[in-house]
């Protein structure tokens, strides 16, 4: 079985082409610019890209272009389009509605247009993704992967905000956290290092890149995350703030005379460590910043260690205990410095890395706790793609 797996952003698009006999990806690529002048598809086959640079006025476009980089007869990795068994798409937001994934129908597209209220800039680009392929692959099953489905187990006194009690009922005014997908496949990677049975631990997982989130996984379900009713809440992250007192928000308001579009972007586009830092949104940028004394990186990389580290410490408590600290994504896998922050001072806990381990390669799971460390410490390297693909091979197979 081959399954496609795509991820639609609302000017790109990224994709695998997974063989699900040995969960290996036959190729991988990334479509930019949709709608955009300069539009352009890179698709990568054993490590050799293979780039088309043509015009996409929209997401069928960019779809039918990655159908045919796929078939190519020099550059493609099927003969016919049939191979394609059924495809796989994420989708940021499924509400209260799905704690799973799902086959696609009539119904699940509803729910997903209802959905676009609390995801405004991620659910559209997920339906037109889906339209698209059905348009191309009328009859091809497909399955709605959600961010947020990993979260569903959280419970009620987790998920609710101090607010009245109707704007939940009302509104869905609620934690929903997202990440899952990433939250789920690392903390199951770490029982099987572990050798141990996920039913039997309790795993802090640290998605750490652009975007950040924290989530306490107790018996192999989420308990507990960070981000919430957006992907604002939680840690500093490149550029949003994270969490901030409310009153803030109309205080801003008022002095600086801000409108709500205003406000937003300043919260999700120039705050983070990009806002602190006045550097970059991106890590490696503030760490050479940093090493070279520049106090406000150094500020803001302290901020946002900080942040990480008492997320880790309230999940233990929420948990009554953990096992495995678990770091992945792009700075998570990537930065030692990082990861050597966050765990320090946390030997209280039972945490202890061991420096010469954290500091040697990267791209492949690996511990990096002291043997006497009574938590297990993991770099892992997050997979959505293949997660998403093992989702739509099980549910595509038991229809």
């Amino acid at each position: 079985m081959k399954i496609l797996v795509i991820n639609c952003g609302s000017s790109s698009l990224k994709y695998q082409l997974i063989d699900m006999s040995n969960e290996g990806a036959l190729a991988q690529g990334l479509v930019e610019r949709i709608g955009i002048e300069g539009s352009i598809l890179t698709q990568k086959v054993n490590g050799e890209k293979y780039i088309i640079e043509e015009p996409m006025k929209d997401h069928t476009d960019a779809i039918r272009l990655v159908l045919g980089a796929l078939v190519d007869k020099e550059h493609g990795v099927i003969s016919d389009m049939s191979e394609i068994s059924s495809v796989g798409h994420r989708v940021v937001h499924g509400g209260e509605k799905y704690a799973n994934s799902v086959l696609i129908d009539d119904e699940v597209m509803k729910s997903l247009e209802d959905c676009i209220k609390l995801a405004p800039l991620h659910n559209p680009p997920n339906i037109i993704g889906i339209n698209a392929c059905k348009a191309l692959m009328p009859n091809t099953p497909m399955v709605a992967v959600f961010d947020t489905a990993f979260h569903q187990t959280i419970p009620e006194y987790a998920y609710l905000y101090a607010l009245p009690y109707e704007l939940y009922k009302n509104y869905g005014i609620r934690k929903y956290g997202f990440h899952g997908t990433s939250h789920r496949y690392v903390s199951n990677v770490a029982s099987e290092m572990m050798g141990k049975n996920i039913e039997d631990l309790k795993i802090v997982t640290c998605h750490l890149g652009n975007g950040a989130s924290i989530c306490a996984v107790d018996g192999g379900k989420s308990v507990e995350t960070s981000m919430g009713f957006t992907p604002l809440e939680g840690v500093a992250m490149g550029t949003r703030s994270g969490n901030v007192d409310p009153a803030i928000i109309t205080f801003l308001m008022k002095e600086l005379n801000l409108g709500i579009d205003e406000i937003n972007n300043l919260l999700n586009k120039k705050s983070g460590v990009y806002g602190i830092s006045g550097v970059s949104s991106d890590f490696r940028d503030i760490e050479e910043a940093a090493e070279s004394g520049n106090h406000r990186a150094e500020l803001a990389l302290d901020v946002f260690h900080y942040k990480v580290k008492r997320f880790i410490g309230s999940y233990a408590a929420a948990m009554g205990g953990m096992d495995c600290l678990v770091f992945t994504a792009g700075l998570g896998e990537n930065s030692a410095l990082s990861r050597s922050e966050i765990c320090k001072n946390l030997e209280f806990l039972g945490i202890k890395i061991d420096e010469k381990k954290n500091s040697e390669g990267r791209g492949f799971a690996k511990e990096i706790s002291t043997p006497d460390s009574s938590v297990k410490v993991y770099v892992i390297p997050t997979n959505e793609e293949l997660m998403i693909a093992r989702d739509t091979k099980e549910i595509v197979e038991d229809k």
